[in-house]
């Protein structure tokens, strides 16, 4: 099938002049994720199963909010503590037996304070105890396709069966973000005094929160195995970025860390319009037809994230599935056009017929088939 090209999509980013826009980090593993196209702008030991400290409350408290959907849990419910949940120590809500907590308060004191023990008392209302919590947490993980996951318990105290993959943080704080856009918001608070129990333990730890960078979510984690890491993300100029990183030596290496990640994901990268609704991208041939060619198009806007600054013009692609025989309708999908972004991804756009086009009549197709029998006998004669 000949096709017609006639799109050449590194003209529109011709004026754009660039180094490379790769960069390092001290971080033992680390993952960049732009949020709208899940472009991975940066990865590093992504896959590596690595002990995730408390960023693994991330799970717990997908279990917690999928609870609250499907009415398992309500905010306002209050949950008792057991002397499990108050024996654990680290960060903590300081809960004793005698409490009964809401939901809520829980929730915000695994998040803002870290509470161990608050994980503990919502992974025994849910579970009967921590342990078949910790289970449902690897088998959910799994079903989600997180497959470096597995949990030993509800918070991420250090235990060999504790792993996450910097993959599956990205994932499920992605998850968090879309999936439970009603609960987020508890990410971006920066204290919660619980009982006014712990003065010195009211602040959020999440270094990004503090830096007026559009930040608002989402866990920071930290035991003498694990090192220092967070999953965080930041909003600017409607344009989300989810980073990922773990292993620092210190509390002032992660946020450095962090601030740099968010900051390159942000100027390093830009949004632009590529394609727009019905603009022509091609032609191809038609077979049998009362035209002989249609018009190729796509069917909406198409905008990717590219480099700021770019040497190699991107490349587009435009392949038929099959060949095309009339009669054809408007609308109809030909084909897909394969844009490649150096170094990022590839993106695959359906192409359409932009017009209809009828079968060809009895003489019409008498004559073709007459002219292509005269060529076949006139290529086996020379």
């Amino acid at each position: 099938m000949k096709l017609h090209l006639i799109l050449s999509i590194g003209l529109l980013l011709a004026n754009l002049i660039s180094p490379a826009y790769g960069l390092e980090t001290k971080a033992r593993a680390a993952m960049v994720v732009d949020y709208r196209t899940g472009t991975v702008l940066l990865e590093k030991n992504a896959d590596q199963s690595l002990p995730p400290a408390s960023m693994s409350k991330l799970m717990t408290l997908n279990m917690v909010f999928e609870a609250l959907e499907d009415g398992r849990l309500t905010l306002d419910e209050e949950l008792p503590v057991s002397e499990h949940a108050m024996s654990y120590g680290g960060s903590t809500m300081f809960l004793n037996t005698r409490d009964r907590v809401k939901v809520e308060d829980l929730i915000r004191g695994v998040i803002v304070l870290s509470g161990n023990d608050a994980c503990a008392v919502l992974a025994e209302a849910l579970a009967g105890s921590e342990p078949e919590f910790a289970r449902a947490m690897t088998a959910r993980a799994q079903q989600l396709g997180m497959t470096q996951s597995t949990f030993a318990n509800s918070n991420g105290w250090p235990h060999p069966n504790q792993r996450m993959s910097s993959r599956d943080l990205v994932f499920l704080a992605t998850r968090l973000i879309r999936v439970f856009p009603q609960y987020y918001g508890y990410f971006a608070e920066t204290e919660f005094a619980f009982d006014n129990r712990s003065p010195a333990n009211h602040n959020n730890r999440n270094p990004l929160l503090k830096l007026g960078i559009g930040a608002d979510g989402l866990k920071t984690g930290h035991t003498a195995e694990a090192g220092y890491g967070v999953v965080g993300s930041a909003v600017k100029n409607g344009r989300r970025v989810v980073v990922m990183i773990t292993g620092l030596e210190s509390e002032a290496d992660r946020a450095r860390e962090a601030e740099k990640l968010v900051n390159w994901a942000f100027r390093q990268f830009v949004e632009k319009k590529i394609l727009e609704t019905g603009e022509k991208v091609g032609t191809a041939d038609i077979w049998l037809g009362q035209e002989r060619t249609v018009g190729l198009e796509v069917a909406s806007d198409l905008t990717l994230l590219v480099p700021a600054s770019i040497g190699a013009v991107l490349k587009a692609e435009l392949t038929l599935t099959e060949p095309i025989q009339a009669p054809v309708e408007k609308g109809q999908q030909l084909g897909v056009l394969k844009i490649t972004i150096p170094d990022l991804n590839v993106v695959e756009v359906p192409v359409l017929a932009s017009a209809s086009v009828e079968k060809s009549g009895f003489l019409s197709r008498l004559r073709l088939s007459a002219a292509i029998l005269t060529k076949s006998i006139l290529d086996v004669v020379n």
